[in-house]
């Protein structure tokens, strides 16, 4: 009879390196086979039951084998697995179609609500800017009236003192003085400094006249 070491292990209870070591000091027979070790043992040094157990388990392990030998698989059943996981696969596929549709829909409800949220923006800045120019718009009228009523009282003025003999232009003036040029500048410029506020300035139409009949120009005319 020839057991492997597990097998010599389990029925004489010792330990795989006790085993080892009894067979490299050549104290138990045994042989090799296809790589695997086999311990001879004789009948003769066994006891019944240890025989008998032994002759048991031998005999039962062929049959608990076939009891657990697996089933074969026919076209069949791999037919069946096949539609069963192609089912599960529709499925998901189907949810992750619906994910995708609901996250489509949120998104463009999204853009929506931003672009109108743009829009409403976009109306408040116009009216606002609207106003404002309606209001700059109205100053510069009340600008440009105002400017216009000036011109015409400057012009009535200047209109209503014109017509007496005597009035002379002041360029004319002192083009007639025997005087420098610089002279003539500088006299020019204490007129122009002084139409403003003094009243013996005459003028009109951008140019400067003098009323020699009713006043005393020898201040200005200095040199």
């Amino acid at each position: 009879m020839r057991l492997t070491i597990d097998e010599y292990c389990k029925y004489f209870k010792m330990s795989k390196e006790m085993i080892n070591s009894k067979i490299k000091a050549k104290k138990l027979n045994y042989i090799i086979e296809e790589s695997k070790t086999y311990i001879i043992v004789t009948r003769s040094s066994l006891d019944r039951e240890k025989r008998e157990e032994i002759h048991q388990e031998k005999n039962m392990t062929p049959r608990e084998n076939t009891q657990i030998a697996k089933p074969k698989t026919t076209v069949a059943t791999v037919i069946a697995l096949y539609q069963k996981e192609n089912s599960f696969l529709k499925g998901k596929i189907a949810q992750l179609e619906a994910k995708i549709d609901k996250l489509v829909d949120d998104k463009e409800q999204m853009l929506r609500d931003e672009i109108e949220k743009i829009e409403r923006i976009y109306i408040t800045k116009d009216a606002q800017l609207k106003n404002i120019l309606e209001l700059i718009d109205k100053k510069m009228k009340f600008e440009r009236a105002d400017a216009t009523i000036l011109e015409i009282e400057s012009f009535n003025y200047q209109s209503g003192t014109e017509l007496e003999q005597g009035v002379v232009e002041l360029k004319e003036y002192l083009k007639s003085l025997n005087i420098k040029s610089s002279q003539r500048k500088i006299i020019k410029k204490r007129f122009l400094n002084a139409y403003d506020n003094d009243s013996r300035v005459i003028h009109k139409e951008g140019k400067l006249y003098l009323d020699f009949s009713k006043y005393d120009y020898s201040d200005l005319l200095a040199y």
